[in-house]
């Protein structure tokens, strides 16, 4: 290690993530968009999908809104903010990062909510009457990311595929080049029944594949 000051923590080892989106204009009106769960890719420690509603309890999801709120409110921010949570293996739960601006876990909302985060983001920053937070269907998000073993210009294989189910909704962010676990768009599926949006949401990973037209080695 390095001889610079450092701030050493605990190790806490991880049960669940959670987030939950908060959109606060000037006149101090708040409004929170459900709790979602995020499931990470073991390796990357990245996002693979983002779940809403979090499969949580009443009580569970109470506390997580009290906490970002008195976030949101303790900054006194203005516009949206994405507040992540950590549940450890004793159930204790536990604010972990904090973004600004219009965040990954809320994509769900373009397709899943009344008033997108994006929607939701300026109406804040302009100090307008904030938009309806509940969700129409279940959503899942599923980000997709460069393939390992693959750089270069991008290639969507099976793109067809997935924009002939119902209910799927492939957004490309219009990144040229990709490499191993490059974020290059994200795929929202939306159903009356969450179970089945996760189950598509599995489908769609398993289908799409985001590579490059340079194979290389992952030696």
């Amino acid at each position: 290690m390095a001889d610079v000051p450092c701030i050493i923590e605990e190790f806490i080892s991880i049960q669940n993530e959670f987030a939950v989106t908060i959109a606060r204009n000037s006149a101090g009106e708040i409004a929170s968009y459900p709790v979602v769960e995020m499931e990470f890719h073991p390796e990357a420690n990245q996002v693979e999908y983002v779940i809403c509603p979090a499969d949580i309890s009443k009580e569970t999801e109470e506390f997580i809104q009290k906490i970002a709120l008195q976030v949101a409110e303790s900054y006194q921010h203005v516009g949206l903010l994405a507040i992540e949570f950590i549940q450890d293996v004793k159930g204790d739960i536990i604010v972990n990062e904090v973004a600004p601006r219009p965040h990954n876990s809320g994509h769900f909302s373009i397709e899943a909510s009344y008033t997108n985060q994006f929607e939701q983001h300026l109406r804040a920053i302009l100090n307008l009457p904030l938009g309806e937070t509940a969700s129409k269907l279940a959503g899942v998000m599923v980000n997709l990311v460069g393939e390992e073993g693959y750089v270069g210009e991008v290639i969507y294989q099976n793109m067809n595929t997935l924009l002939s189910w119902k209910g799927v909704t492939p957004h490309i962010y219009g990144k040229k080049m990709t490499r191993a676990f490059r974020k290059m768009g994200h795929v929202t599926i939306v159903n009356k029944d969450l179970t089945k949006a996760k189950d598509i949401a599995k489908k769609v990973k398993n289908t799409i594949r985001v590579i490059g037209n340079q194979q290389i080695s992952c030696d």
